[in-house]
């Protein structure tokens, strides 16, 4: 039995040892992979490293993921050694090896400079400086008027688009600034300011869409970078100063929004992400805020693309609505009890659209708003190419009928049950037709108004002849291109 007992413990003593030298082994490999990496073969010349994005902005209690670009002979290894200068700063406020830089909430620093050093030549490196800024959006809950969602649509006189601006176009994992994102298709000379929705308050839009790509600012796991996310509120803080209604949504997003069954789960997964953020920033906000969850929802080059799509994708998008709904009523505040909007197919008025719509179901009544587009007649407010016309009668019962049908159809789908109706995007082409404008601006504006419908001028800031002629408003300067298509606007909304 001694004897027995004897072996064992001479055997655990082995075992013991071998475990002691494998965790030695281990503690080698794990610093010989890191920094200080000696067993990296590499006969080339490393030129310089470059960190992306230069010069970034980062939210208190936020984070984002730069990248170091290593450039040499040879392909030389990308990996890095992040460090931050500053030794004063909060102990929440850190970098890993990856690049994820994370601001502490208590952080007291306005800046801070970051440091990567390639791991094949020390004497390589590069640093940026990342600003820290607050989070703009309100931190305490503001006055709420708990209204119906009719009731809101009733305060509304008439709306107009900050199209062309937030929701322009760029890809994923891009270097630009915030600035850039938000001006890219319009010049920084026009980038929004306080003065730009106080000039349209004055005029007498009492409401403005703000349109939203949030794709182009965002990572791998959809997390939105909080630069871009605090200029999108500077920017709704402006229309709430104004004491403006305001529209905010997802807008060019169909790259990570889809509506066919090989996508959807991936595209539940990135929408309610994109919305938990969206509703987590603004949910202090008060009542005048309106989330409308989508544009022009749609398989983007699909036959029926603009004719009300499949009955599989109306389904597929109305599951969206559904969780887009409970999102936003789980991140509590005063989104407890926010008016929320849907659109159409497409936004479309097409009655396979239309009818195809189901308002989701909520946790409090009331609160829903469905909305399409229209720029009705098609030949006059929209098509540039053959067969269109740069007239516009009200005595033309053809041309008047198309206007009529969006209101009749809307006001029967949705109205008569309950269900107040906006038209997020309306407009006509300038053709050099000022005069026949105003006229038809201020019928479809009246029509709409007559049935309770409020509407949303689509402006575009284009003025290019080769573009689609919708700009309204010169942001250069705040002032109105069409002085007398602004008056058909407001005389048939009521204000004039």
């Amino acid at each position: 039995m001694k004897n027995i007992i004897k072996y064992f413990k001479m055997q655990g003593f082995k075992l013991c040892a071998v475990a002691v030298i494998l965790a030695i082994g281990f503690s080698f490999a794990s610093c010989a992979s890191g920094a200080d990496n000696a067993s990296v073969k590499y006969s080339g010349t490393i030129e310089k490293v470059a960190i992306s994005p230069n010069n970034t902005v980062i939210v208190k209690g936020d984070y984002w993921v730069l990248r170091a670009v290593v450039t040499g002979t040879e392909k030389p290894s990308q990996t890095v050694t992040w460090s931050i200068e500053e030794d004063n700063k909060a102990s929440g406020t850190a970098i890993d090896s990856s690049g994820k830089l994370t601001i502490a909430s208590d952080e007291t620093l306005s800046s801070i400079t970051i440091k990567a050093v390639s791991i094949l030549d020390k004497e390589k490196s590069a640093t940026t400086t990342v600003k820290i800024i607050d989070n703009p959006a309100f931190s305490e809950k503001q006055p709420f008027n708990d209204i119906t969602a009719t009731q809101l649509v009733a305060g509304i006189t008439i709306g107009w688009n900050l199209g062309n601006t937030l929701d322009s176009g760029a890809n994923m994992y891009n270097t630009l600034t915030a600035l850039q994102l938000e001006t890219r298709w319009i010049g920084v000379i026009r980038a929004t300011t306080q003065k730009t929705i106080d000039t349209l308050k004055e005029a007498g839009f009492n409401a403005i869409r703000i349109p939203v790509t949030w794709h182009k600012a965002m990572d791998k796991d959809y997390h939105i970078r909080s630069d871009f996310m605090a200029r999108v509120t500077e920017i709704v803080n402006y229309a709430v100063a104004s004491d403006m209604y305001i529209l905010l949504n997802t807008h060019h997003d169909e790259e990570i929004f889809k509506y066919m069954s090989a996508s959807k789960e991936a595209s539940f997964k990135a929408f309610e992400t994109v919305w938990r953020q969206i509703a987590e920033n603004f949910k202090n906000y008060n009542e005048k805020l309106v989330f409308e969850a989508l544009n022009e929802p749609r398989t983007i080059g699909l036959s029926t693309e603009w004719m009300g799509g499949t009955l599989l994708e109306r389904m597929i998008l109305n599951e969206h609505y559904q969780l887009f709904v409970d999102t936003v009523r789980k991140t509590g505040g005063n989104n407890d009890k926010r008016i929320l909007m849907v659109n159409t197919y497409a936004a479309s008025t097409n009655m396979l659209a239309v009818n195809g719509l189901v308002i989701p179901k909520d946790t409090v009544p009331d609160k829903i708003i469905a909305s399409v587009h229209a720029y009705a007649p098609f030949n006059f407010a929209q098509n540039g190419r053959d067969g269109s016309t740069a007239r516009w009668d009200e005595t033309n019962v053809n041309q008047t009928a198309a206007v009529n049908y969006v209101f009749n159809v809307t006001h029967g789908k949705f109205i008569v049950n309950g269900i107040p109706v906006i038209i997020g995007e309306f407009g006509a082409l300038d053709r050099n037709n000022e005069e026949a404008r105003a006229a038809w601006a201020k019928y479809y504006v009246s029509q709409a108004r007559y049935r309770g419908i409020k509407c949303f001028l689509w402006d575009n800031n284009v003025s290019d002849p080769n573009g689609e002629l919708y700009g309204f408003f010169e942001r250069r300067d705040n002032t109105f291109r069409f002085p007398l298509y602004l008056q058909g606007l407001m005389e048939g909304a009521g204000v004039r």
